[in-house]
């Protein structure tokens, strides 16, 4: 993407560290869990290799092709999922919204639809809020009086999931505002 370079290594790093975190979401117990948690490992890598600074690693076109490709596919397989489960249309928006900074990129002209990425941007600004707002209870949330509280395991953390969709949020904003 194109912006200054160090903001874009620490976005790199930040969608590369959510990804890894996805990857060990992905030893849930629970099944639905585990789809949801390789979609978001996919997003997170996806968006730190388009993340890499321009100055330092600028890809062929074809990597953005290909790049359009694997976010199609993976557009696809949330549309699919969308069937049982509305959070899947966050994935559906975006794995669109990768294949369209992709497609930006590969036309050499590096400015989208000003209209699209402004209906994106306002997708994904209002996702942000709405996913802090509901991070905050879960992180002060506990057991009442007489509750046991099971350990959970990385995997089935309902806070550092929606930390990491936060996080994903807030780096999809980073990068539209670079087109």
């Amino acid at each position: 993407m194109h912006g200054p370079a160090s903001p874009g290594w620490l976005l790199v790093a930040l969608c590369a560290a959510t990804g890894a975190y996805c990857l060990l979401r992905m030893r849930s117990s629970v099944e639905e869990q585990r789809l949801t948690a390789g979609g978001e490992a996919l997003m997170g890598f996806g968006m730190a290799a388009m993340a890499v600074p321009a100055a330092a690693l600028a890809p062929p076109r074809w990597a953005w092709a290909a790049y359009a490709a694997v976010f199609g596919a993976a557009g696809l397989r949330a549309l699919w999922a969308a069937r049982s489960s509305t959070h899947h249309l966050h994935h559906l928006v975006g794995a669109f919204a990768m294949v369209y900074m992709a497609a930006v990129m590969a036309s050499g002209v590096h400015a989208g639809v000003p209209v699209l990425t402004g209906v994106l941007l306002a997708y994904f600004t209002a996702y942000v809020l709405w996913t802090g707002t509901r991070l905050i209870p879960v992180a002060v949330a506990g057991g009442g009086p007489g509750e046991s509280v099971r350990a959970a395991g990385w995997g089935d953390r309902l806070e550092l999931a929606r930390a990491c969709r936060l996080s994903m949020g807030i780096g999809m904003l980073a990068m539209l505002l670079t087109l």
